[in-house]
């Protein structure tokens, strides 16, 4: 029969192995979206968030996304403040659900928001098929690099 004490170690440790995660997820997540944003839709000017209305709109669209990148950025680092000042921080772990968190999005961005809603395009190109597989498979290496971290970072 396991004492009160160790019942309460092994739920502060799945506590805190959500709170990493959700951290890195985060984190990850406002990463990628803030450097998208950045990158293709200001700096580039591939796209607007919201493409299917009036420059106006698609600008609109494009602060409501660096938003939310920020707020899901600003986050994952208040969760990981309060991981390190438990002295409980997992830096291999929290940055295996960083890379998580950012090919989620992508790849979420890559099929939801650019197939199936249609609501932009990477690029308005003829061939956009060629930006489509670098995007798409970048998130999924992105996902397959994280989960091997975070799951040897299990093991340690």
């Amino acid at each position: 029969m396991a004492t009160s004490v160790e019942v309460n170690n092994r739920t502060s440790t799945v506590v805190l192995s959500k709170r990493h995660f959700w951290s890195g997820f985060l984190f990850g997540l406002g990463l990628v979206a803030f450097v998208d944003e950045m990158v293709f839709h200001q700096l580039l000017q591939w796209h607007h968030f919201y493409d299917r209305s009036t420059l106006h709109i698609g600008i609109v669209s494009d602060g409501l996304f660096h938003a939310f990148s920020w707020f899901a950025t600003i986050g994952g680092l208040f969760m990981l403040a309060d991981l390190r000042r438990r002295q409980a921080l997992q830096w291999s772990f929290w940055w295996g659900a960083v890379f998580i968190g950012g090919g989620v999005f992508q790849l979420y961005d890559g099929i939801i928001h650019h197939k199936l809603m249609r609501i932009h395009q990477i690029r308005y190109v003829e061939n956009v098929l060629v930006y489509d597989v670098i995007w798409n498979v970048t998130a999924v290496l992105m996902i397959v690099i994280g989960w091997i971290m975070v799951h040897r970072a299990k093991r340690s």
